[in-house]
């Protein structure tokens, strides 16, 4: 297993040892995907008693009319309401609940979340893209190593892009966020754009070109390119990726028979054969990718995309490897959770 700080799999201690477990639980409502996750505290981390992920597609239509439609609306609730379900299986001693850009931009994304609280019990809390940021932080630092300076964080959502520039603080601290943007491009807006957008070539380069202009303003601002270029032997500058795209990608230079996640979170690519795979998901086109074995139908429509502000990352900041994190917002809540809660139940 790569390091970090999952530990993953059913919980096989002896009853007595998990009856005095302290669970806690995470909920991450974004523009795509409704994501769950239950853990407790292990040594380096926590283990996963439970999860549950579904593509709710929040954000649909969302670009063009400024607000959630009912049909989005209806999908959440109904994956919300199964989180609420699998939450009473066990006693909470933390739990949190964060909705992301949907809820943001959405002229009714409050109205919806007092609808989930009344239907579900459940609460979400609407955070900034700088929260966003510094969660998935919190949730990678344990991937960066040693002679690592500074890292570059990305993750490509539904609704937009979070850029996250660190400064490493050394082993066993958090680093350090030294500056965030928030890019309002993401697979579901991009692949509700007219015509076939990001599945031609010149599609895919106007998404490319686009997203590459807005970083290289960022860049500017924190000389992330002069890091790169000047970080002697060691370079110290570390890309890493927390994404579908980045997940995809590995998978697809790992020639995976299906998406594990323990075969891909932690998994350091050469930047070359990334490359090489994101050729190889655009020449296969929508039948291609709904067949491949780590997309499928539901997320075929997302990939290129995705590719395509990656394509821009790779372009503005060529750092050779790419690291690739499967993990995000929720296991940032519950490692926040935990550390919270250690002083006073942790003896």
């Amino acid at each position: 297993m790569p390091e970090g700080v999952l530990q993953t799999g059913p919980d096989r201690r002896p009853a007595a040892a998990a009856a005095r477990a302290h669970f806690y639980a995470a909920l991450d409502l974004g523009t795509n995907n409704c994501r769950l996750l239950v853990g407790t505290p292990a040594p380096g981390g926590f283990r996963v008693v439970d999860s549950f992920s579904r593509i709710v597609r929040l954000g649909e239509g969302l670009s063009a009319t400024g607000r959630l439609s009912d049909a989005a609306m209806d999908r959440a609730v109904e994956a919300l309401t199964a989180c609420a379900d699998k939450l009473t299986r066990r006693p909470l001693r933390g739990f949190a609940a964060v909705a992301t850009e949907a809820c943001r931009r959405a002229a009714n994304g409050r109205e919806f979340l007092a609808r989930v609280h009344a239907q579900t019990g459940i609460a979400p809390r609407i955070i900034n893209a700088r929260e966003e940021a510094q969660l998935a932080m919190a949730s990678c630092a344990p991937l960066l190593r040693a002679g690592d300076r500074r890292a570059i964080l990305f993750d490509i959502g539904g609704g937009s892009t979070e850029i996250a520039w660190m400064r490493a603080a050394g082993r066993g601290r958090e680093p350090q966020l030294a500056g965030t943007i928030s890019i309002p491009v993401g697979v579901v807006t991009l692949s509700e754009r007219p015509g076939d957008s990001c599945f031609t070539r010149a599609g895919f380069n106007a998404v490319r070109d686009e997203v590459a202009e807005k970083l290289r303003a960022f860049d500017a601002v924190h000389c992330i390119s002069h890091e790169i270029r000047h970080g002697g032997a060691e370079q110290g500058v570390r890309l890493i990726g927390t994404s579908g795209t980045v997940t995809t990608l590995a998978g697809t230079v790992l020639d995976l028979p299906r998406y594990r996640r323990q075969w891909v979170d932690g998994v350091c690519l050469d930047a070359l054969e990334a490359d090489a795979a994101l050729e190889k998901l655009f020449s296969m086109g929508r039948e291609g990718l709904a067949a491949h074995p780590c997309i499928g139908p539901e997320r075929a429509d997302f990939v290129l995309p995705g590719c395509a502000v990656y394509a821009a990352i790779r372009e503005v900041w060529p750092v050779p490897v790419l690291t690739v994190a499967d993990r995000g917002l929720r296991e940032g809540m519950l490692m926040r959770l935990m550390q919270a809660d250690r002083p006073r139940h942790w003896a």
